[in-house]
Order: structure tokens, then sequence, then C-alpha cells
């Protein structure tokens, strides 16, 4: 698995720069597809696996042609669609939903090489949903992202498993679209739900409208302490297990003593950057005692430490910077650039990699 995900973020990478070179739908397909159906496992030259140009005849119109289909014992068990990677994907696609119910495949993919959209038949037996139960975007993905799409590859693949988790998959990113829609704005059948347990007068439009900006902002407030909760109570416990540290570790007071000598008072702990320490803290507590992971902030960087040794530090986060980034102490001193703090979790294996390397 670990494999796997490393090489999904070298396709994801490598897309990245050439995408905008990619003109049309056979570049999109040869440049981007095809590779990462081979990152899956299957042999794109293989008939026995997968078919170009796969024909499925709809109804009247016979040599009907989806791009590809993925091949099981000679009958599809995944369809799939391809645009160009500069095309937007359809919220319908007609044409693949026509395919979707004329041969025994039961999942089907619209791609344009950069999202993929995955379908199935939750809603009526041979019917392709209308909506996907799983999207996959090789620019902006998760972890779990990832975990979801292994589910599809070649030596793991099992059309009974994806279903179980197809339905979960669907409504649990449906209800998160949904949240998304009324964190940005409320909208007023959300807002009487929330009213109904606080205000025992009538719910007219206008007490809505009235309470429309106080239930938004209740919402921001309520995310922001949970999460404000969750990180206190992280340094609360990196700030107890530190005053437990031995000094008698004379190196460890060499330490001390140089890093004194850099003027304290210039150096500021952002809280972003105690954003990223708890998130690399989080990474590593199935294989690190948490207790062991420390942190040091200096004028150029924030370091991560194990045991609190500056000769331990497992990364560097550049978050004082236009360009952020995480600097692994790995043989190579890999840095990689970040957008947004979260991202960390993206290299999760390769910051227990480098723990692993001090134990």
């Amino acid at each position: 698995m670990e494999g796997f995900i490393q090489q999904i973020k070298v396709l994801s990478n490598r897309f990245e720069r050439i995408k905008d070179n990619i003109k049309t739908e056979e570049a999109t397909k040869t440049s981007l597809i095809m590779p990462l159906i081979q990152t899956l496992g299957y042999d794109v030259f293989n008939p026995e696996e997968f078919v170009p140009e796969f024909i499925a005849d709809v109804g009247i119109k016979k040599g009907e042609k989806i791009d590809y289909a993925i091949m099981d014992s000679g009958s599809p068990v995944i369809l799939i669609e391809a645009k160009s990677v500069h095309e937007k994907l359809p919220k319908h696609n007609s044409q693949l939903f026509r395919y979707f119910g004329t041969t025994k495949a039961k999942f089907a993919i619209l791609t344009n090489g950069i999202e993929y959209r995955f379908y199935t038949d939750l809603e009526e037996p041979n019917k392709m949903d209308t909506k996907p139960f799983f999207v996959f975007n090789l620019l902006d993905f998760r972890d779990n992202d990832i975990y979801e799409i292994a589910k599809f590859r070649k030596n793991v693949f099992n059309v009974e498993n994806v279903l179980t988790t197809a339905s979960e998959l669907k409504y649990t990113s449906e209800i998160k679209h949904f949240l998304s829609q009324q964190w940005e704005e409320p909208n007023d059948e959300f807002i009487k739900f929330v009213l109904s347990d606080v205000y025992q007068g009538v719910k007219t439009k206008k007490v809505i409208d009235n309470f429309r900006e106080t239930v938004q902002k209740s919402l921001a407030q309520f995310v922001n302490e949970k999460v404000n909760d969750k990180l206190q109570k992280a340094l609360n416990s990196s700030a107890s297990n530190e005053e437990h540290i031995v000094e008698k570790d004379e190196a460890l007071k060499d330490e001390h003593v140089a890093e004194d000598k850099v003027t304290i008072e210039t150096i500021v702990t952002t809280e972003e950057e105690i954003e990223g320490y708890v998130f690399v803290k989080l990474l590593l507590k199935d294989e690190v005692d948490s207790s062991r992971v420390h942190y040091r902030d200096n004028k150029s960087y924030f370091n991560v430490l194990l045991d609190n040794s500056i000769r331990k530090w497992i990364c560097r986060l550049g978050f004082n910077t236009a360009n952020k980034y995480i600097q692994l102490n790995n043989e190579e001193k890999t840095m990689y650039k970040l957008s947004d703090v979260n991202e960390i979790s993206l290299y999760k294996d390769e910051i227990i990699e480098v723990a692993k390397q001090f134990q």
C-alpha cells in the first residue's frame, strides 16, 4: 500500500507539470488516463484486461463504442468514458448512462484525466446512478481518497467489497457537501431546524432572515472552538511531558546552550506552525510515543523533534515564507511544497520512516 501511495503522489506531481501541454482528448488518454490505469495494476496492452473502444450496442444502435473497458474473465467490469483534460465533466453523462445498462459492468468512470467520477447502480439495479458515489481528483486528494481508489487495484479488486462501501461513500460525500453549503450560506430549512430548540416563537420569514447571520456565525465559532480545543489539548500534553525531561543529558544541555545564543525575542511561533506540529504528532501516534515528539522554533524554520533533540529532527516546516514547505530528515533531505497545512498528511509514510530511524 505504501508503494501505491507513493506512485499516486508521483503521478500527481507529473500531471501538474504536463497538463497545460496536453491539447487533445487522445493526448489526455495516453498521457493521463492510461498511466493511472497502469498504476492500478492493469496491463493496458493486454486485451484480456483492457479494451480500448469497447463495443456496447445500445438498443437498435449497433457498434456504439465506449473509450475503455476493464475486463475480467471476458466480461467488462469497469467502463471508462474519457474527455479532454481541458473539458469540464458534465453533471450527467447520458452516453455513459446508456452504455452502463447494456453490459455486465457494475462500475463506470467518467474522467478528464484529472478528475475521476465513479458510478454504480445503488438507486436502481442495472441503471447507472445520476450522481457518482466517489470522486477522485489527482491534483487535490486526501489520504482517505487514495485508500478508496486503491480498492480498484487489479490485485485486490472485488465487486462485492467495493459495492458494500459505495453506498456509505456516496451519502457521506453528499452530507459533507450539504454541510459545506450550510456553512457558506445556510438555507431557510436549515435555519428553521436549528431554531427548533432555541427559539419558541413562530419561525416566520422575517425571523429566519434575522437569525441567518447568527446561525452562520455560530457554526463558524463551534467548529473553530472544536479545532482549538484539540490543539490546546495537544499542546498541554506536550507541555506536561516537557516538564519531565531529564536535564542530566549533557549533549542536550549543549544543544540548549547553543540555541540560547539565538536572539529568542525575534522568534515568533505562529498558530499555523503549532497546527503543523500537531499534525505531525498525530501522524506518528501509532508508531512513536507522543511524549517523545517535541518542537523547537527558530528564525528560519520550525523543527519537529524526537526526544527534544535537535540531532533527531524529523521534519522542518517553513511557514514564514511565500512558498510554504516541509523538509524531511531522510537521506535526500526531501522538500515538498505545501499550499495548506493539511497537505502534511500526504507524506505520512515518509514522516514515519524518518522517525523510525531514531527508534
